[in-house]
This record gives structure tokens, sequence and C-alpha cells, in this order.
């Protein structure tokens, strides 16, 4: 009976038409959510209790119905997709109303957009892709902030005196920095240390080089190939290539039907 009920339950699971249901029921949690931040007339106010009610229990519904089509339970929690969704399930059940934990239930509502993710697997693999780059790309940000602690250094000892305000030390001056990388009106700043050091612009052209192209260059590399790896895992899980064991059982086939074949033409000649 218990294999009967997981057997249907997988067959839920993987039906299309119920993964569209939860997507659309994300998007409408979203979308409640939003309109919560709005001052709401009363009826309103019902209907999104209501609304809430229904989208947590139904949350809750459909991780119990994946935890029970696990055939190998341990397994469910060994996916942080997995562990993030229950945990965002069980802390929605905290009741918002008179309870000291009422902010926290309503932060971790908010959070339950991010389902969407676990959900659709393309977003799965982005983010995968992101968090297994961040290695990488923490020796790109600590070359990063060297430059702009170089570059901060040389700006608020030579700058100081014609802007306190942009230049005032070091902390100020990588903010600036900051801003000029951004190309937030970056010019302004430029400009107006031009009129004492005529051949500042060269200070500012550097700094966007290796900031703004190169180290940015580097940033979208290193997260494309990543992704390609990702996307490359991916297939490999849906589509698997063949082992070893495997290649070298189709050939022992292949031997046995060709050496039937010939012992056949043999017989035939004779």
């Amino acid at each position: 009976m218990l294999e009967g009920m997981q057997s249907k339950l997988l067959r839920l699971k993987e039906n299309k038409a119920f993964e569209m249901f939860v997507i659309s029921v994300i998007i409408i949690s979203a979308l409640e959510i939003g309109a919560k931040t709005y001052d709401l007339p009363p009826l309103a106010i019902s209907a999104t209790k209501a609304l809430d009610v229904f989208i947590t229990l139904f949350f809750l519904f459909e991780i119990s119905v994946r935890f029970i089509a696990e055939p190998n339970k341990k397994r469910f929690f060994h996916s942080g997709w997995n562990v993030f969704d229950t945990l965002v399930v069980i802390v929605s059940l905290i009741p918002i109303q008179d309870s000291e934990m009422a902010l926290l239930a309503r932060l971790v509502r908010v959070f339950r957009v991010l389902r969407m993710v676990s959900i659709i697997p393309e977003l799965r693999i982005l983010i995968n892709s992101l968090l297994k780059a961040l290695p990488q790309l923490g020796y790109v940000v600590l070359l990063l902030f060297i430059i702009f602690y170089i570059y901060a250094a040389i700006g608020s000892f030579m700058f100081k005196d014609i802007n306190p305000t942009l230049w005032g030390n070091i902390a100020i001056s990588m903010l600036t920095l900051f801003r000029v990388m951004t190309f937030e009106d970056w010019t302004d700043v430029m400009y107006e240390t031009m009129e004492v050091y005529p051949f500042s612009w060269s200070f500012y052209m550097t700094f966007i080089f290796f900031t703004a192209f190169a180290f940015l260059n580097m940033v979208i590399g290193i997260v494309l190939n990543v992704m390609e790896e990702e996307h490359a895992k991916a297939k490999n899980e849906t589509d698997p290539e063949p082992t070893m064991k495997e290649l070298q059982a189709e050939i022992a086939e292949l031997k046995v039907l060709l050496q039937a074949q010939i012992e056949s033409t043999s017989s035939k000649s004779s």
C-alpha cells in the first residue's frame, strides 16, 4: 500500500501540470507579498490573509509529496535546495499575529519567492554556477581591492586639497573611485582635478581600464566557464554517457555475434 501511494505521489511530482501549478502558486505568493506593502482596504486584507493560509498549506503539501515520493529519504536532505525549501515551509507555519517571531515569519514569507529557483532547473544551474565561481572570484576581488587601495591612496595624497569631500581620506577615496568605476558622473570628478593637475586624466583612464574593463571581463569569463561545466554536468545526469564496463560488454556481445556469424557461414560452405 505504501509503495502504491509512493508511486502515485512520484507521478504527481513529475507531472508537468502539477509543476506549472506550483510555479503559479509561487508567483501568486510573490504578488501577495507585494500587495501587503500597500495600504489595503479591510476586505483586501482579509483576502490576503486567507490566501496566505492557502499558500502555506499548499507548500506544506507540496514538500510532503516530494519527501514521500523520494525512495531514499536520507538522500532528500542531501540536496541543499530541498533543505532550503523545507526550512522555508516550516518557518512559514509560524503564526504572524500575536507572536514574538512575527517579524521572522514575515521575512521568511518573502523568501518563499526563492522557491522558484528550486523548482526551475535552469535557475538552479545559474545559482550553482555563481556559488561554485565564488572561490575563483575571491582572488579577483582581492586583486581588485588591492588596485582600489593603491589608487585611493594616490588620489587622497594628490587631490585631498582640491576636494576633501571626495578625497579626504583613503576610505572616502575608495568610495569616490567606486563612483568612477560605475561611471556615475565620473567626468565631473576628473575635470575638477584636471584644473590643478592637467595630466590627472591618466589616473582615471588607467583605473577605469583595470577595474571596469579588465577585471569585469575576468569575472564574466570565470562565471561563464563554471556555467558551461554546470550545463555539461546537468546534461550528463539526464543523458549519461556509457561507462567503460558498458562499452566492454557491448564489444563482447558483438564478438559473440560475429563469431556465430562466421561459424554459420563456415557450416553452410562445407
